[in-house]
């Protein structure tokens, strides 16, 4: 029987792994901090990420663990809030180590989610899993930490991999929508010097490359990037295309202040270099669907 075990599966990342995996297992249980019920033939069971409550017991003889636990970075930078994205993730994968060595019979692979964000700033140097380099400020150190929580407690019986994922371009979530209307609206421009590079991956990508990861039983720390990551300015280009506006004002870093201080976010998620590439994931043999952002964003648009 296999069985698959998504916590914080609810969100816009669980959602499209759930639609891909449906009918690879025989079950898949997502764990939530919403009430436990069965919706659309998956079982949702309550966990709060830091205590055992009975949830625990889902992962005897799982087959697999997914962990996208953590809170979400598109927020203000708050005291308060950058506790809550640093516990959130640091407790999360602590009680579920707990919780894997508790069991009988463990989770055969238990995949972690990371980010591409775990590499420096760079707008020369590709960053592959051997050599990119780590560097030192909020966001870098939040992830260090999350994947030294993930690896450091030993499990015998489960293999383990961290997802460092870019962002996720999706029909129905994540950093899409916001782009995409920004782009309709006129202000699809380039964001800040526009030099800056934006890793991401296709939705489809993102799952394929999970149940590639699964499949080749692939451990450590993996990219979850497309293989071309692109300059912001020719990414919102060809993001305006794609939605058919002609023009796009561009939105220099005072304007991305005053914005992104409205709608409660961080200029760092647009002006970040994120120069990341997936060197084991190509190396092990995986095939990209969406390689290049134009086929992307024609299959999203």
């Amino acid at each position: 029987m296999s069985k698959l075990i998504i916590a914080a599966g609810t969100g816009f990342s669980g959602q499209v792994l759930v639609s891909h995996f449906k009918n690879k297992f025989e079950e898949i249980v997502i764990l939530t901090r919403g009430k436990s019920q069965t919706i659309d033939g998956t079982k949702h069971v309550n966990w709060n990420a830091k205590t055992f409550s009975g949830w625990e017991n889902e992962l005897e003889n799982a087959t697999v663990l997914i962990n996208l636990a953590g809170k979400s970075v598109d927020c203000r930078y708050t005291q308060n809030n950058k506790r809550e994205i640093l516990l959130s993730r640091i407790e999360s994968t602590k009680i579920l180590n707990k919780a894997v060595l508790n069991c009988k019979n463990p989770p055969k692979h238990w995949l972690n989610s990371s980010t591409a964000t775990i590499y420096r700033f760079s707008l020369d140097k590709e960053m592959d899993e051997a050599d990119g380099e780590i560097g030192n400020d909020f966001s870098m150190n939040v992830a260090q930490s999350w994947e030294k929580a993930f690896f450091k407690t030993e499990t015998p019986n489960t293999l383990k991999t961290a997802l460092r994922t870019s962002i996720v371009l999706g029909k129905n979530g994540g950093a899409f929508i916001p782009l995409k209307t920004l782009a309709k609206i006129g202000f699809g421009g380039k964001q800040g010097i526009g030099n800056q590079f934006v890793s991401w991956i296709h939705q489809e990508d993102f799952a394929r490359a999970v149940d590639f990861i699964l499949e080749k039983e692939l451990t450590g720390k993996i990219n979850i990037v497309s293989p071309k990551p692109i300059q912001n300015v020719d990414f919102m280009k060809k993001l305006r295309k794609a939605v058919g506006f002609p023009f796009g004002i561009p939105l220099n870093k005072t304007l991305l202040e005053i914005g992104s201080f409205l709608i409660r976010t961080e200029t760092e998620l647009v002006l970040k270099s994120r120069n990341v590439v997936p060197k084991r994931l190509l190396d092990n043999g995986f095939e990209f669907k969406f390689g290049d952002v134009d086929g992307a964003f024609e299959d999203l648009v």
